[in-house]
């Protein structure tokens, strides 16, 4: 095994993937994503036009809110970089709890969610969810 597997083995890169994937997501709903996309007039039931004429100034409150959402998305992301790259490979105690803990209540709970509205997005949601875990599992088996 190299000087470098040694360090950083695969699971810290794992979620140190994980992190820049959230911050890439974070990025994508402060600067790019659309206040209403298709699939959430379809989960309501209603057209884009009869949401807007239901509920004017619904798309400048939402993308002030995902503005908000994404700052903490970005953060979060930088967090789990640090603490894959810090704590994981020196194996500080409560480190497989909190990477369990926050992908659980990050990427795990966004994927459900996004299974329960029906997104369009739903099946690549669950490739971080995926990641996330097997790093775990293999952080967690290295014990």
């Amino acid at each position: 095994m190299s000087r470098t597997e040694k360090k950083h083995p695969v699971s810290t890169w794992m979620i140190a993937a994980c992190g820049v994937w959230l911050v890439g997501l974070g990025l994508y709903f402060i600067a790019l994503r659309p206040s209403l996309l298709p699939e959430d007039a379809r989960f309501m039931g209603a057209t884009l036009a009869q949401i807007q004429e239901a509920v004017p100034g619904l798309e400048r409150w939402l993308q002030k809110v995902f503005m908000a959402m994404g700052g903490f998305i970005v953060s979060s992301g930088v967090l789990t970089v640090l603490v894959a790259t810090t704590a994981m490979p020196a194996r500080r105690n409560g480190t497989s709890w909190a990477i369990g803990i926050s992908g659980g209540f990050s990427v795990a709970l966004m994927s459900v969610v996004n299974f329960v509205l029906y997104s369009d997005f739903r099946w690549l949601l669950l490739v971080p969810v995926l990641l996330w875990l097997a790093g775990l599992v293999l952080y967690v088996a290295k014990r």
